[in-house]
């Protein structure tokens, strides 16, 4: 990667949305000069402008996007181009109905809304690719455009096209070679379901869920390389022209059913769409579930991150209007997106739209026209990130912990429901949540990424399982690392197939348990008894554990109360190699975990902090220039931090933002948020 791209994405500023085709031309220049005003950094144009590019084929029509793009640039605002190929336009859904989505029940997914583009669709390639080539072409030497956006919110389809249905087989027969294979991989003589000829592969029509699991597994597996090659069909359009132009992707509302790593390997870095709930319903829960959303972007890439869209007023479109953010609240999740490792963030939107399906998710200005608190708001912590800048650019997120997130079993879990309260990404978000209510800065990545530098690894639901997967938890464990296991591990092999052996199958040495037997206790709540006396909650799964006869394994709570299996094991500790393995046969609640994570922390030397009031997120960024620690209330009401454990010494002299002095408490204002040099 050249030094110039790097430099393009690695500054830290804010930026807006703009949509310069929803607007009279008149109005333009005045946008750009308070934009610029405001502390507009940079602008995303284009996404879903394909119409008035292209509006009749071969028609090309660029000169508006050219008077825009270049009063950006007079006005000293960077440019990110987003390719338009999410919204195609009517002209090319009437002439090549291909490019149309097939929805499991038949019926095709129409135009009018967005979205509608089968990812297997050659006219789609076809048209999309020379759109975007256009544009790499005419903006290569512009000086304001600085990088793309590929299409918008990648997303599975399911399409089932005829298409769709043939790369499918095709997908199949790449993987599997004969019928016999696949016959054997899948298990299809259950149910008389085995193929005795290729046409006879399809996708999963109907969408009944009872089908078989191997074949809906790796039917997602195909979506998966299905837009990955859409997007690589895009990148080298762009590639072509614009070497020195980074290419990112916005990913958002986690869970996401679509491969985020797969789809983020060949991006420069990855973006997300950032819309903290604003509900006071949600006040308690949504900050923790933001901050796994951008410890996961970051873990995409394992790098930094941008975010593309970041709330600017109360969203409502499709759905009843949010309430509208607090004072203070546009100021405070931007700061935890760029806590947690966001260079730039841009808001959505510039201006609520008076036209379209999005007219009441609001932007940064309302319907009106008039500047308000908002936009104030946005203006002074632009203010805030300009003087910041040179001190935070270059550093990133450097953590010792690591939550392994699989879509491979987020997908097959979905597929197979394992009880009526367990859900794969809920559980992680505990996990997390109880990492962040303890300070504990922690990684999201891909469960198949390299281990070395972390000292705790918490791998939760590895139902699917395969050796390289297992002998590499293994040896993270055995060479010094702690590694932390739970229920429904080891069930299957990767292609969905039960596994005959005793769980956690592959890594029962390494986890120093066998299951005895289980009881998928879904929404009943069961008791769960310490070895030294205290008591917990637990719900979801039960397994019955028999930990090995060496010695090496100690059981640190059983099953309590009154259920048949009371008095057996049900979370251990065992000691592999120079490490250790922590097995949870069920799921505990938050209290259980953050005592138990709090104890890890502190056995492996962690930074954390005990007694983080409720809301109240920390985070640290660090380079060559030193390291800075953020403190943040994201909560409706003032709070009283005292910087203790790890951080105690490491803050020192006044707060960046506010002047706060560490020594004692810090009093937080509701949304408040301080900086601190370490």
């Amino acid at each position: 990667m050249t030094e110039s791209r790097i430099q393009n994405y690695r500054q830290i500023r804010l930026g807006v949305d703009y949509y310069p085709e929803h607007w009279e031309e008149s109005m333009w220049e005045e946008d750009a000069a308070l934009m610029r005003k405001s502390g507009v950094a940079v602008v995303r144009v284009g996404e879903f402008a394909w119409s008035r590019m292209e509006p009749r084929e071969g028609e090309f029509d660029f000169a508006w996007l050219d008077r825009a793009i270049d009063l950006f640039g007079r006005t000293g605002i960077d440019v990110v181009i987003g390719t338009p190929t999410h919204t195609p336009p009517r002209w090319l859904t009437d002439k090549y109905p291909d490019v149309l989505p097939v929805m499991s029940n038949g019926a095709v997914y129409q135009p009018g809304v967005r979205g509608h583009r089968c990812f297997n669709s050659r006219s789609l390639r076809k048209f999309g690719e020379r759109i975007i080539g256009k544009l790499a072409q005419r903006y290569a030497s512009h000086p304001a455009v600085i990088g793309w956006q590929t299409d918008n919110e990648f997303s599975m389809l399911d399409s089932q096209s005829a298409q769709a249905a043939e790369d499918f087989r095709d997908w199949v027969y790449r993987k599997y070679g004969t019928l016999e294979n696949l016959n054997r991989e899948w298990g299809t003589v259950v149910w008389s379901g085995e193929y005795s000829d290729w046409s006879e592969v399809t996708p999963p029509l109907g969408g009944s869920p009872y089908q078989n699991p191997s074949f809906l597994l790796d039917f997602a597996r195909f979506q998966w390389d299905t837009v990955a090659d859409f997007q690589t069909g895009q990148i080298a359009a762009i590639r072509k022209y614009c070497p020195e132009h980074f290419i990112t992707h916005n990913f958002h509302s986690y869970p996401q059913r679509l491969d985020l790593y797969q789809i983020g390997a060949e991006l420069d870095f990855a973006s997300f769409d950032y819309y903290p709930n604003t509900s006071p319903g949600k006040a308690a829960t949504s900050p923790y579930s933001g901050a796994l959303s951008l410890d996961a972007t970051r873990g995409v890439k394992r790098q930094n991150f941008w975010i593309m869209e970041q709330l600017g007023g109360s969203p409502g479109a499709w759905m009843p209007m949010w309430r509208m953010p607090q004072p203070g609240y546009i100021r405070a999740y931007a700061w935890q997106a760029i806590a947690r490792g966001a260079d730039t963030v841009v808001h959505f939107r510039w201006r609520s739209a008076p036209i379209g399906a999005e007219q009441f998710w609001h932007g940064l200005i309302d319907h009106s026209n008039v500047p308000g608190r908002r936009l104030d708001e946005f203006a002074g912590m632009s203010t805030e990130v300009r003087r910041l800048a040179p001190m935070l650019e270059g550093t990133s997120v450097d953590a010792h912990v690591a939550i392994l997130m699989s879509h491979e079993q987020l997908e097959a879990l979905r597929i197979q429901k394992q009880t009526d309260n367990f859900d794969y990404y809920e559980n992680i978000k505990e996990y997390h949540r109880a990492l962040t209510k303890l300070g504990i800065v922690c990684d999201v990545i891909d469960w198949r990424q390299p281990l070395e530098g972390y000292r705790v690894v918490i791998a939760p639901h590895l139902y699917l399982l395969d050796d390289e997967a297992a002998e590499r938890l293994s040896r993270f464990a055995s060479g010094g690392g702690t590694l932390l296991l739970t229920a429904r591990t080891g069930v299957k092999n990767m292609a969905s197939v039960c596994v005959m052996q005793p769980l956690p199958g592959l890594l029962s040495d390494c986890a120093g348990v066998k299951v005895r037997e289980y009881d998928p206790l879904g929404s009943d709540i069961v008791r769960l008894d310490t070895e030294d006396g205290e008591q917990f909650a637990c719900s979801q799964w039960a397994d019955i554990l028999d930990p090995e006869p060496s010695g090496r394994t100690e059981v640190l709570a059983r099953y309590g109360g009154h259920v048949w299996f009371a008095g057996e094991a049900a979370v251990t500790r065992h000691r592999f190699g120079r490490g250790e393995t922590y097995y949870l046969g069920t799921h505990p609640e938050e209290h259980y975990l953050r005592s138990l994570l709090l104890q890890i922390s502190r056995e492996r030397g962690i930074g954390h902090i005990e007694g983080l009031p409720a809301g109240v997120q920390v985070s640290v960024r660090s380079g060559e220039g030193g390291a800075y620690l953020f403190v943040l209330n994201l909560g409706r009401e003032p709070r009283r931090v005292r910087l203790g454990g790890s951080y105690a010494e490491a803050a020192h002299g006044e707060g960046l933002l506010n002047g706060t002095n560490p020594a004692g408490e810090i009093e937080l204002e509701p949304y408040g948020v301080e900086i601190f040099r370490t």
